[in-house]
């Protein structure tokens, strides 16, 4: 991460790329244990974070939000899905069906993230020019 105001938007996505790599990994693990007697599925919450992170700056334009985020906060937080339901007889909480459109809708979300800091990069390479 650098400290430099131009480089904020680029930290912030990456925090944000790094809890989409680790939702695809938890939402792997989750397919993996679809199976397993008593299994409750996992998953990651970045985005309240993020939401809150930029709510708490009042008044102020997106540019400034996103270069006063505190980004030792912005960090994904593993949550266990303790719902009272359960597909299955053996407590097991995971829908290989719907873990699969999560996994290739969070593999979405990575790829833009990916190309967003690309074009950061690519405007800070051309301002530099």
């Amino acid at each position: 991460m650098y400290n430099s105001g131009i480089y904020s938007y680029i930290n912030v996505l990456d925090k944000a790329a790094d809890a989409s790599w680790l939702r695809n990994e938890l939402i792997s693990n989750n397919i993996a244990n679809q199976d397993t007697p008593g299994y409750k599925r996992t998953d990651v919450d970045f985005e309240s974070q993020l939401s809150q992170a930029l709510k708490n700056q009042k008044y102020t334009s997106i540019d400034a939000k996103v270069k006063n985020a505190d980004l030792k906060k912005l960090n994904g937080r593993i949550y266990t899905d303790y719902g009272d339901f359960s597909y299955r007889m053996d407590e097991n909480n995971v829908d290989p069906e719907q873990e699969q459109v999560k996994l290739a809708a969070n593999q979405l979300k990575y790829q833009g993230l990916i190309q967003a800091m690309t074009k950061e990069f690519a405007n800070i390479k051309s301002v530099l020019k």
